[in-house]
Parts: C-alpha cells; sequence; structure tokens
C-alpha cells in the first residue's frame, strides 16, 4: 500500500469567504491557494492549519456535487484525502480489492493535484480521495 498519509479534510460550506474568516477566527487557519474548478462545479480553498490542510468547498450550483451534498446533508465533513504517490496504481490496487470506485481513471484536482474518488460504501460510510501533487 503506498498512502503516504492524510493529504486534507474536505468541508463543504455554503460560502468560501465566510468559512475561510471562521476557520481563521476560529483555529488560526492560514489561507493557502483559490481555485474555482467549473467542470467540478465547486469554488474551493485550501488553508494551512499548522502542519496540515483543511480544503473548503462551494458549490457554483445546487445541481453539482457539493450542492447536492449540502442539500442532502448540510454544510459539514465532505472527505479525507489520502496523500499517495500514484494514484492510477492505488486505483487499481483498490479495483483488484473489490472497492466501489466512484472514479475509474485519475483526473486533475484542486490547486494542480491529480485525484481519484472512492465510494463512501467501500470506506465505512466516508467518502475517500486519493490524490498526488503535481
Amino acid at each position: 500500500m503506498a498512502v503516504k498519509g492524510i493529504h486534507h479534510l474536505g468541508v463543504a460550506v455554503e460560502d468560501v469567504d465566510g468559512a475561510v474568516e471562521l476557520y481563521g477566527q476560529l483555529f488560526g487557519a492560514e489561507l493557502v491557494q483559490r481555485e474555482v474548478l467549473g467542470d467540478q462545479g465547486v469554488a474551493a480553498a485550501s488553508l494551512r492549519v499548522g502542519a496540515d490542510r483543511i480544503e473548503l468547498l462551494a458549490p457554483l450550483g445546487p445541481d453539482t456535487p457539493v450542492g447536492r451534498f449540502l442539500a442532502n446533508r448540510g454544510p459539514g465533513m465532505h472527505h479525507v484525502a489520502f496523500a499517495v504517490d500514484d494514484v492510477g496504481a492505488e486505483l487499481a490496487r483498490l479495483e483488484a480489492g473489490g472497492a466501489e470506485l466512484v472514479d475509474r481513471e485519475p483526473r486533475p484536482g484542486a490547486f494542480g493535484t491529480t485525484v481519484a474518488f472512492v465510494h463512501p460504501h467501500a470506506a465505512a460510510g466516508v467518502l475517500a480521495e486519493l490524490v498526488s501533487d503535481g
């Protein structure tokens, strides 16, 4: 297994600006980057909290994955992202083991990363993301 650790925690929010400010006030989080991913229907903000990262995700509309998540569950924890060296190799390993996948192939993610998602059914009810930097 090539999982190196937790890359970030993803949090669904209604308002990225308000959440960035709130996390800064409450936890001393520092904004590292912001990006709008139109093809994924999300505005994302990467925050640094100590040595760790939180990714705030706001939907660009109600009929997007994060928009539907918010409508069904409200704001809160969206996913756990695991750092890996090779997203494609990890997908192949998981698929060979019978894990239910959201993505069959790696795709571009926020902030120059490569990502793929593992279905919550495969991970005890938690949406898992595989992430490699650059």
